[in-house]
């Protein structure tokens, strides 16, 4: 039925059968998208059980001139209603400087079966102020940063596909599953393939022109947990960016639930943010 076989066609089929092998080998490696997608939120947004950070951020703009801010930001996980262990989550981010923004807070409750509730307290008005989920793609104060940037997208909100593989990444590609909600068509992201941690992400607009880029710049293992100490979101429409550098990088510290209730808005736990 096969008939006879030379020795030239044995070692060709040998070949053929190890790459088949190899070939099979690497695509069991490969986990399904949502389970990459999934692990990389994870470890972004989600490392030990709660965290603290002292933040720098520089702003700059197309002619090369700078500003900046410092802040603290707290951070405490909860548990998850659904089969998701990693959306359940509160946020609190106080500005120490510069003066004219000093005792601003912004707060996150992130929920897995509802829309996150995010709030900004501003003391020179003694205003606490709701953003509205349509605000969520806006500046953050004044940063190339969006309010969603700080806190984390819902991976729920867009469809994802492994577009390629390499020796270092997965590279995925994201569109969201509501286009009138958001100002981008889509957008890919490089995930490594060990650490899970995003090294770069770049949007693009319905034309397929590539206007914002974000990349890590720098990322250390603080606790065991691989984490991103630099990075950089560029803004191409622009020409400015702003760059994100932490220090003091704590996971599970035991923060307390109460500490991210509204009356910590006006008066902040200052133990917590030295």
């Amino acid at each position: 039925m096969f008939g006879v076989v030379k020795k030239g066609g044995v070692a060709a089929a040998v070949i053929m059968a190890h790459l088949m092998i190899v070939g099979a080998l690497a695509a069991q490696d490969i986990p399904p998208v949502e389970e990459i997608v999934e692990r990389t939120n994870c470890v972004a947004y989600y490392a030990g059980h709660d965290g603290r950070a002292q933040v720098s951020m520089t702003i700059t703009d197309p002619q090369g001139r700078t500003r900046s801010r410092r802040m603290t930001i707290l951070r405490r996980d909860l548990p998850a209603d659904g089969p998701s262990v990693c959306r359940n989550q509160k946020y609190y981010v106080y500005f120490h400087r510069p003066t004219d923004v000093r005792g601003t807070v912004f707060t996150v409750w992130k929920h897995a079966d509802a829309g996150d509730d995010r709030w900004l307290y501003l003391p020179a008005l003694d205003l606490v102020q709701r953003i509205a989920a349509g605000d969520k793609r806006t500046s953050f104060v004044g940063s190339h940063f969006f309010y969603e940037d700080i806190s984390g997208r819902d991976i729920t909100e867009d469809e994802h596909e492994l577009v390629e593989t390499s020796n270092n990444y997965y590279v995925v590609k994201g569109r969201p599953a509501d286009p009138a909600s958001v100002e981008f068509d889509h957008y890919v992201i490089w995930i490594h393939r060990v650490s899970f941690v995003p090294v770069k992400v770049e949007f693009f607009d319905a034309q397929g022109v590539k206007y914002r880029i974000y990349q890590a710049t720098k990322v250390d293992t603080v606790q065991g947990h691989p984490t991103v100490v630099e990075s950089r979101m560029e803004d191409r429409v622009s020409g400015g960016h702003t760059t994100l550098r932490f220090s003091r990088v704590q996971y599970d510290l035991g923060l307390g639930d109460e500490i991210f209730d509204e009356r910590f808005l006006r008066n902040p736990p200052r133990d917590l943010l030295r």
